[in-house]
């Protein structure tokens, strides 16, 4: 099965606070600049915790895209089927203009 992707500029005019968005970096990286909202679970960390991932459409994000690109992996062998990888990452996001938080919560 193909996993979905999505632009940085797309994602940009979808993103508001209810979408479900988890940044898989780790937690020093996250604590250093997220997207508003996003929940951690570090991919170190994925597969012990399958059972946090909504089973909604979820939106994957980390660094670049690559590590994001595993979980949704992951969630699809899972049998989690709506999951979109934010292609570009967090580094596209600064790249875009766009603002993080900074600290170890979503907001």
């Amino acid at each position: 099965m193909a996993i979905d992707e999505i632009s940085i500029a797309s994602f940009a005019q979808r993103f508001d606070h209810s979408l479900d968005l988890i940044d898989v970096r780790e937690v020093d990286e996250y604590e250093s600049g997220h997207v508003a909202g996003a929940v951690n679970i570090p991919l170190s960390e994925f597969v012990g915790r399958l059972n946090e991932i909504p089973k909604t459409e979820v939106f994957f994000i980390c660094r670049s895209g690559s590590r994001s690109m595993q979980a949704c992996e992951i969630c699809v062998d899972a049998g989690l089927t709506s999951v979109i990888n934010v292609a570009g990452g967090t580094m596209g996001w600064i790249a875009a203009g766009r603002e993080v938080v900074l600290g170890g919560q979503p907001e």
